[in-house]
């Protein structure tokens, strides 16, 4: 008994180690982006290719109003203002009122050509006697030109107030308090500094009153970093977007690049100036701006369509077999004329993907399903 106890031992143990050597079997993990087809002859393969490409820089910018077609609008005097007609955002003609101010500083010119008027015509009356008096003998020559003189002080007078009262906006034919400050181009208010009833300072410490510009023309304003300012030149091409109209593509030139570099940000100003006829181009937008260098660079490019847009990344199909397909993260940049699409890191020259994307993630999703 004594043995035969001893033999079921021996078995267990030898079975309880038999047990833990036996292997166990590996789960198997598929990887989501590999495919694969029974018909791959269906869809068309396109190698990798390499082609000389223009340098591509991608910025961003804003627009803001042509400098050239910006016009600052003050007053020359002040006072009160007593009608307000325009406000922030209206569109003007040239010579139409803005605001009307009861301005103590015209009230005095209008005064002092008033007053240079009346010495005038003094002078001119006493001239005359003078004349009269001079051709009969019976004053000196002397007489005569001391009146002259004065005639001639008392016109330079009546210019120079009249210059005065013009330049304050007045008219001299019509004497008043009231100023009417008139726009001097056509355009939009981009810019308002006063309101009804409020005091207009002298033009020496009063910011300006409003700011009209011509927004038939804009500018695109980029900042561009110091590395990147090499593949930059003017007249080069530049491709715009606006995040307000992301379906349109503006097309521009680079027509200025700032010789001061900003040092908190380490960029320089990029200037692209675009027609903006229509008006939808508004001061402040958003804009990416693509500009293409002339200096140009060896790069990879596959057509348009092998590539697809999925979750914020763009993929293509590559063959690693006669029905197998991996799908890969590609970073790609502009595109060429004859539907090439430029490719930065993803592939390698000569590899083969599927021609057209889309059609390829179709059909392997519905196999799946």
């Amino acid at each position: 008994m004594l043995a035969a106890t001893l033999a079921l031992v021996f078995l267990a143990a030898s079975c309880s180690r038999d047990s833990k050597a036996a292997p166990t079997k590996q789960e198997v993990q598929l990887d989501p982006n590999v495919f694969e087809t029974d018909h791959p002859e269906l869809f068309k393969t396109a190698k990798v290719q390499t082609r000389q490409m223009p340098t591509v820089l991608n910025t961003n910018g804003t627009v803001s109003p042509d400098v050239n077609r910006t016009i600052h609008v003050t007053s020359l005097g002040g006072g009160r203002v007593a009608e307000l007609r325009v406000k922030l955002g209206d569109a003007v003609k040239k010579g139409q009122t803005l605001l009307i101010i009861s301005s103590p500083d015209l009230a005095a010119a209008f005064a002092d050509y008033q007053k240079a008027v009346a010495d005038e015509q003094l002078s001119k009356r006493a001239l005359d006697r003078a004349q009269l008096l001079y051709d009969k003998g019976a004053i000196a020559e002397k007489d005569l030109q001391a009146a002259q003189d004065i005639e001639q002080k008392a016109m330079v007078d009546v210019r120079t107030t009249e210059q005065k009262v013009r330049v304050l906006g007045g008219d001299p034919a019509h004497p008043s308090s009231m100023l009417d400050l008139r726009a001097p181009i056509s355009g939009t208010i981009v810019e308002q500094n006063v309101a009804g009833y409020e005091g207009v300072k002298s033009l020496d410490n009063t910011p300006n009153l409003f700011t009209i510009a011509d927004l038939s023309q804009v500018w695109v304003v980029c900042d561009v970093f110091e590395n990147a300012l090499g593949d930059v030149h003017v007249g080069d091409p530049a491709e715009i977007r606006m995040n307000a109209f992301p379906e349109r593509v503006l097309k521009g030139s680079v027509t200025d690049i700032s010789r001061v570099l900003d040092p908190a940000t380490r960029t320089a100003k990029v200037r692209i100036v675009l027609k903006n006829g229509d008006g939808q181009l508004r001061p402040g937008m958003f804009a990416v701006a693509t500009f293409r260098s002339r200096k140009t660079r060896l790069s990879l490019v596959v057509p348009s369509t092998a590539v697809m847009r999925l979750h914020d990344k763009d993929w293509v199909f590559r063959r690693e077999g006669n029905n197998r397909y991996r799908r890969v993260e590609v970073l790609v940049s502009g595109a060429t004329l004859d539907g090439m699409q430029e490719v930065r890191t993803g592939v390698n020259p000569e590899e083969e993907i599927v021609q057209n994307a889309l059609d390829f993630s179709t059909a392997v999703a519905e196999k799946k399903d």
